[in-house]
């Protein structure tokens, strides 16, 4: 695929309508493009964060690691970001994703990353609307947990 021919794949992803033309020829000549197997984990909890994937196709199994067990938090599809957590905290990874069935993601280094949010404010507007989504997914989590615990 041409790097115009990338760049205007990305324009399709929500992520990413409204950044610049150049911006987005960056992103295609400096992401890479990766392919996982199902159940393969390429983010282990714990791990340090250097990357952020765009998932472009397939499921991806977000789960929280104990020493028992590995607990199903949330499933995140086709156009949404993973990873990108370690990279705004500048702190390892806070859960592990695995593949659910095959997956092909674009891998964003830090450095590109952050080059989009301080060059894209649409781009980082749309990270931040997802950030506050998955905050309410999570409280609303809780919110259920709270609920069953009482009612036992």
């Amino acid at each position: 695929m041409s790097l115009m021919e990338e760049a205007e794949s990305l324009r399709k992803v929500p992520l990413f309508a409204k950044v610049e033309e150049s911006h987005l020829k960056l992103l295609s000549f400096t992401a890479e493009r990766v392919s996982f197997m199902d159940g393969e984990t390429f983010i282990r909890q714990g791990d340090i964060g250097d990357h952020a994937f765009l998932i472009l196709d397939g499921e991806v199994e977000i789960l929280f690691e104990t020493t028992e067990e590995a607990r199903l938090f949330n499933v995140m599809r086709a156009n949404q970001m993973v990873g990108e957590i370690a990279l705004l905290r500048d702190s390892r990874r806070s859960a592990s994703c695995r593949a659910r069935g095959a997956v092909t993601c674009l891998r964003l280094s830090r450095d590109v990353f952050f080059h989009l949010i301080r060059h894209s404010p649409d781009f980082a507007i749309g990270i931040m609307k997802e950030l506050a989504y998955r905050l309410d997914y999570g409280a609303e989590q809780v919110r259920d947990i709270l609920r069953t615990q009482r009612s036992r």
